[in-house]
């Protein structure tokens, strides 16, 4: 089994995720997974759209396991098998905002209660670390603030949509006056953050 990260957009499949999934004879993976890599599933492949895995799943030796952005984070590595990196929301998020990965902490708030995952951005924030955050629809920038207060006037607010996407979108606000996501898919950076050179801060 092969567990294949496939990026967080288009055109961002690695050479040899391509081998994978070009050689794949079964393919399991989400709706967007699937149609991140279709151009490359050979004829006669069994594609199998799958919303959940776990791990005590029957899942063939020979099968590719797509996952969205990198299986290490917040993917599905934890499936095991031969792991095929990919191009993750972190690392597109850092390039765009010109902040070196080994400055940025990760807290995942996807999926689960967000009270903890609040908690902890706000301890890392307090450190003077700058903090990823991988959202679900339900997080709330509201409640992030709420958490934030105390941590520093200076702290800016990251909201990334679409990351990867033709409609890709950063913002970037204060604790006070934040930006609100208008996409599903979307992750936040936290921190004392820069504005890339050119662009200028969203209030």
């Amino acid at each position: 089994m092969k567990v294949v990260g496939v990026g967080c957009g288009p055109g961002m499949l690695t050479e040899q995720a391509i081998r994978a999934i070009s050689d794949a004879t079964i393919i399991f993976g989400s709706k967007r997974a699937i149609a991140l890599v279709e151009a490359h599933i050979p004829a006669g492949c069994l594609v199998r759209e799958m919303v959940t895995f776990s791990p005590s799943q029957s899942i063939p030796d020979n099968a590719v396991i797509l996952s969205t952005g990198d299986p290490q984070l917040a993917g599905l590595g934890y499936l095991g098998g031969e792991i095929i990196p990919g191009i993750s929301s972190l690392q597109i998020a850092a390039a765009r905002l010109h902040i070196p990965l080994e400055q940025i902490s990760v807290v995942i708030a996807h999926g689960k209660d967000h009270g903890p995952a609040l908690d902890r951005i706000a301890d890392e924030v307090r450190c003077g670390q700058i903090t990823f955050i991988i959202a679900d629809p339900k997080f709330s920038i509201t409640a992030l603030c709420a958490a934030l207060l105390g941590t520093g006037e200076d702290i800016s607010i990251a909201v990334c949509e679409d990351l990867g996407y033709p409609g890709e979108k950063i913002r970037i606000g204060s604790i006070a006056r934040p930006p609100q996501p208008d996409s599903r898919l979307f992750s936040v950076m936290v921190g004392r953050i820069e504005c890339p050179p050119g662009d200028q801060k969203s209030h």
